[in-house]
């Protein structure tokens, strides 16, 4: 088949977040089984990526379009801009057997909707984690639904939720039921075959092997829910001196103020803030570290299945979307509560027995069921049934 491919960010933009990475994986996937694979994405305007614009590149065997975009020139963070898009979408949407667009709210979206219309090519759509016009920019999330979201959702063949909380939110924005296809994120095994040998990351930033790691990954925002877990580590520490907790992760306007919150909790020596780290920074970090902790998400974060490739024990808390295979399983799920997220921490880190039991468990569910392999089955089966229905 031939599959287009829609995002804003791909390789090697892995620090712009988990979709970017989802999008990357899903692709390279498809031309392992000899689909034919296009990208409509952008260049990063952050960080340059140093690749040529607005023409056809080919990476791993993707035929991948890097748009230019204008964001870049401008002083204020804006959504990306391909200005080029429209000139080559004219051209090339009608030649796909079917289109996947991660994240609608964006000028991609809008634009490769309109031609996937008029030429009557079938889309699937995946949210990623937002359905709903909710956390930061919600005005703008809700003027842009009224605009072009709602649309772009109601003329997808097929939408794929990560798990049953964003199904129900597909509903509430007014997708058939019928339309909804649940398939969690994945992880490609063969991306983790040459780890960095245990105790390096530990060697590295001077940490202990007695000391216990909690380790954060993830972008350094507000909405993450990282100050709870500061609060909740100055609650740990007490117990576990020797601990380190380490945050992993590129800065979103939140590292400063988590910083100041630190001192003033007088626990900064024992917090140690990376920044974006290259892939065998964090696969050393991963290795060597205790237990993984996200206060608050959406969707269905890839750094879960990182750890569960690790052994790493989860623990998260209920300000996040239902994901019923942790709680108990592979970690615990607990109230958004300092206190109780504090105690959980502990529970894990002080329980070998527990510890060990979820780490296996975490293994064995990614041989299972969160594998690339398994996940892929049902993506194809998804695009092979969009395609006949067209």
């Amino acid at each position: 088949m031939k599959i287009l491919q829609v995002t804003n960010f791909f390789k090697p933009s892995f620090e712009a977040g988990g979709v970017s990475k989802v999008a990357y994986d899903v692709s390279r996937s498809l031309v392992k089984n000899n689909h034919e694979v296009t990208i409509f994405t952008t260049n990063r305007s952050e960080i340059d990526i140093n690749v040529k614009v607005n023409r056809p590149l080919n990476v791993e065997g993707m035929k991948v379009y890097y748009f230019d975009n204008l964001r870049k020139y401008f002083p204020v963070k804006m959504i990306p801009i391909p200005y080029y898009l429209p000139i080559i979408a004219r051209k090339e949407i009608q030649n796909f057997d079917v289109i996947h667009i991660h994240e609608h709210r964006t000028l991609l979206a809008i634009v490769v909707h309109y031609y996937a219309k008029k030429h009557n090519i079938p889309y699937v759509l995946q949210a990623h984690g937002s359905v709903l016009p909710f956390l930061q920019k919600q005005k703008f999330k809700t003027f842009f639904d009224i605009i072009f979201g709602y649309n772009i959702l109601k003329d997808a063949s097929r939408v794929i939720a990560l798990n049953e909380t964003e199904a129900l939110q597909y509903q509430k924005m007014g997708v058939n039921p019928h339309k909804i296809e649940i398939i969690p994120n994945g992880i490609d095994i063969s991306d983790y075959i040459n780890v960095p040998k245990k105790g390096t990351f530990r060697a590295k930033n001077s940490i202990s092997e007695k000391g216990k790691i909690v380790l954060y990954v993830g972008r350094m925002h507000r909405n993450k829910g990282i100050d709870l877990l500061v609060h909740s580590y100055s609650i740990l520490v007490k117990d576990m001196p020797d601990s380190k907790l380490v945050f992993m992760g590129p800065d979103d306007g939140f590292r400063d103020e988590l910083e100041r919150l630190c001192e003033k909790l007088n626990i900064r020596e024992h917090v140690l803030f990376t920044g974006f780290v290259d892939s065998e920074t964090k696969m050393a970090a991963l290795s060597d570290s205790d237990i993984f902790v996200t206060p608050s998400f959406s969707g269905f974060p890839m750094g879960f299945l990182e750890a569960c490739f690790f052994g790493l024990p989860i623990v998260t808390t209920d300000n996040g979307d239902n994901l019923s295979w942790i709680n108990g399983k592979v970690g615990y799920v607990v109230s958004y509560d300092e206190k109780e997220l504090s105690k959980a921490m502990l529970n894990v880190l002080n329980d070998d027995s527990s510890r060990t039991r979820f780490s296996n468990e975490a293994k064995n569910l990614i041989e299972t069921a969160f594998s690339m392999d398994a996940i892929m089955k049902k993506i194809d089966m998804v695009y092979r049934n969009t395609y006949q229905s067209r």
